[in-house]
């Protein structure tokens, strides 16, 4: 469907189908894991298999699929030793994506997601940020300026902003992924403290989520959300949204975690129980639903029955 029609169809209270977890897929079905920046020059040797996965995707009822540009800006793949591949990686993981879309079956219209997160390099073994490799705001608004660039020139219909929960690093990718002029989402990341409360994901400090969300713009987002977050605090994490956002929401939860280069697929949520989840927060009113690192086709099925079920 044409990103209009999309719109107007979540304007109307529609649900929309996002797909599953990319990178951790790629992980999943053989594809290894650069040590310095993650699933992001897999692309390079595993087009075929991307291409693939986004096709299944697609079969199991997602409206939106996601290139695999998440862990691809400058800041990561420089230090990977990928600094002069940059255009190359991120336009062969959007071709990637078009392929599929265009392979879909009769009838179905699916639009194609450029990724930008914040990411930036995480320290071996672990899902911390590197202090040792920050690089400075300067640099972290080129490259997001880069990437959002190729991604709009590659052919993307929508910017997803992931993973957001840095209230510097969001704000830059927010105006670069403005400046496109294409429509923008934006999904932010929450964790739950020892002490039982929602925070914002960085684990640098313990900043309300609320204070990340109010960085949302009035104006300019499409839709805002919660994702990478574990089912269990997507629905506190959504309220937080909901008090800064009038908009669509989207739910994006995860299973497992992360241990740089590698998805720990360890006590994934079985499709049965996120498709209550789901049930749950739609509703609650939201109305984009679907899967982040670590689920797979079996819970984007289980998201597609809900959205065909509450049609």
């Amino acid at each position: 469907m044409a990103y209009a029609e999309l719109k107007r169809h979540l304007d109307t209270g529609g649900i929309v189908v996002l797909d599953g977890g990319t990178g951790t897929e790629l992980q999943r079905r053989g594809a290894d894991m650069d040590p310095a920046a993650w699933c992001g020059p897999a692309t390079l040797a595993n087009e075929k298999l991307l291409t693939e996965i986004h096709g299944d995707y697609i079969r199991a009822g997602a409206d939106v699929i996601t290139a695999n540009t998440y862990a691809s800006s400058r800041l990561m793949l420089t230090p990977a030793g990928y600094g002069d591949r940059v255009e190359e990686i991120n336009r062969r993981a959007v071709e990637a994506a078009l392929a599929a879309r265009d392979a879909a079956p009769a009838g179905r219209n699916v639009l194609v997601a450029g990724s930008l997160s914040h990411m930036v390099p995480v320290a071996s073994g672990t899902d911390r940020v590197d202090p040792a490799q920050l690089p400075s705001d300067g640099e972290v608004l080129e490259a997001f300026g880069e990437l959002a660039g190729i991604l709009k020139a590659s052919g993307v219909d929508l910017v997803m902003l992931e993973m957001m929960y840095h209230p510097v690093r969001l704000p830059l990718a927010l105006e670069a992924a403005l400046s496109t002029g294409l429509p923008v989402w934006i999904g932010l990341s929450a964790r739950r403290r020892p002490d039982g409360g929602v925070v914002a994901f960085d684990y640098a400090d313990e900043r309300p989520l609320d204070d990340i969300a109010s960085l949302i713009p009035a104006n300019g987002v499409d839709v805002a959300g919660c994702m990478h977050t574990g089912p269990d605090i997507t629905g506190e994490a959504l309220e937080a949204v909901r008090r800064h956002f009038a908009g669509p929401l989207m739910a994006y939860p995860d299973g497992g975690y992360f241990e740089m280069p590698n998805w720990q697929f360890v006590d994934v949520i079985a499709p049965a129980r996120l498709e209550a989840f789901y049930r749950e927060w739609v509703a609650a009113g939201v109305q984009v639903i679907g899967g982040c690192c670590g689920l797979t086709v079996e819970h984007i099925e289980a998201a597609a029955r809900v959205r065909d079920s509450t049609s």
